[in-house]
């Protein structure tokens, strides 16, 4: 986990500038130290403006290039309880 947190680090201000992403944060078995070669990256963004579909999916291919690995972005705004208690407190932002 710690090399997916320091290349999304390292490319945050062109995340942010270019799909308007306003928080940036990893979950999941990544986070947990659960993954395996088949897990996906689940990345939680929040954002200044409300992305279209193809604007997240635009964002999940970058991830996903930009990693080299699966990626599912996740928006703040689309969780609901109790799962969104569970992603927050889990979530490691970047």
């Amino acid at each position: 986990m710690a090399e997916i947190k320091q290349i999304l680090i390292a490319q945050k201000q062109i995340i942010q500038e270019k799909y308007h992403v306003s928080e940036l944060g990893i979950f999941g078995s990544y986070v947990r130290g659960e993954d395996t070669e088949d897990s996906d990256v689940e990345i939680l963004i929040d954002y200044d403006e409300a992305p279209t579909l193809i604007e997240l999916i635009e964002l999940e291919d970058y991830l996903s290039d930009l990693l080299d690995l699966k990626v599912d972005v996740v928006t703040k705004n689309s969780l609901k309880p109790p799962t969104k208690e569970r992603i927050l407190l889990e979530a490691v932002t970047v």
